[in-house]
């Protein structure tokens, strides 16, 4: 058992690594700005705690530190106001907290931290996001001294509640057709429970420091590819008209404007490298096929056994 801040564990990859600790009887705690809001599945599970807390106010990150044993970062944004090299808010979430957090961690002794990055990450990168993903990497590292560090670096992540696969099957199921810039980006999508057991034996596995996991699925896909499984899972698959890049471009400036952005120019810079990885996974685990998993939830019949893991933890029967 060990104690766990888990920063941004009300969203989607954190929820799933929430659920992953609490089976191994961690206790964890989880900073949300809005605890009534928060979802059921995390109040229920019966070693976490949920605090309200702004984990970018020192103060407050700090007294949260100075209790953990653990502190796993898996906070981060995909769009930004511009900027350069990365805009403001890529500074906040990528780069400024991931350094603070490390200077406390080094200051009250926390013998571990886990930092989420991402697939592609570098200072050099063709967009703002994986700029700001490479610099908060070296900020950890540098802030980070002698602090037992793990980063994993994920390709796009799918499963339950995602913001990609789910994304376009929604819209598929409304539209006659997608219109899509970049059909030939290629991924290596992961399963967001394949990320977190990685994480979860990170935690207690001291051989993992100061060890970097690049973490992808076992196939390569084009964006048009996905786009076309995400209709045909759900049921509803339609035509995909492929843009242009500066019409893409076009499209994007005009959809980073509207409240809820689905899609920015600096999006589509991401896209301009390939989101793939040849790195072996840790720990001898094998990753997902997204063929085996995702035709359930899209289609909207993702078996009960989903249920299984919250039984577990709270000690009830199937």
């Amino acid at each position: 058992m060990a104690r766990v801040l888990l920063l941004g564990g009300s969203g989607f990859i954190g929820r799933h690594v929430a659920e992953r600790l609490a089976l191994d009887q961690h206790v964890i705690t989880i900073p949300t700005r809005r605890r009534e809001r928060s979802r059921r599945d995390l109040i229920t599970l019966p070693t976490v705690d949920l605090v309200t807390a702004d984990v970018h106010d020192d103060a407050t990150l700090e007294r949260l530190i100075a209790g953990s044993d653990v502190v796993i970062n898996l906070v981060g944004i995909l769009q930004s106001r511009p900027g350069t090299p990365y805009g403001p808010d890529f500074e906040r979430a990528h780069v400024a907290l991931p350094r603070r957090v490390a200077q406390l961690c080094s200051r009250h002794a926390v013998t571990r931290l886990l930092h989420m990055s991402a697939l592609g990450a570098d200072l050099e990168g063709p967009s703002e996001y994986l700029r700001s993903r490479g610099a908060g990497e070296a900020a950890v590292r540098d802030a980070g001294g002698a602090l037992a560090i793990t980063v994993f670096r994920p390709s796009v992540v799918f499963g339950p509640g995602d913001s990609f696969l789910t994304l376009f099957a929604r819209m598929q199921r409304w539209l006659p057709f997608i219109p899509l810039a970049m059909t030939g980006a290629r991924f290596q999508p992961v399963f967001v429970e394949d990320v977190a057991e990685a994480i979860a034996r990170s935690v207690t596995d001291p051989a993992s420091a100061g060890q970097t996991f690049e973490l992808a699925g076992p196939q390569v896909f084009t964006l048009g590819e996905l786009v076309a499984l995400a209709g045909t899972f759900s049921g509803h698959p339609r035509p995909i008209l492929a843009l242009p890049r500066f019409i893409g471009l076009v499209q994007a400036a005009v959809m980073e404007r509207l409240p809820g952005a689905l899609l920015s120019r600096d999006n589509l810079r991401s896209m301009s490298v390939d989101n793939v990885s040849q790195a072996r996974w840790p720990f001898g685990l094998v990753p997902t096929a997204l063929a085996t998993v995702a035709p359930g939830w899209l289609g909207k019949a993702w078996p009960r056994s989903r249920f299984d893991r919250h039984r577990a933890v709270a000690g009830r029967p199937g």
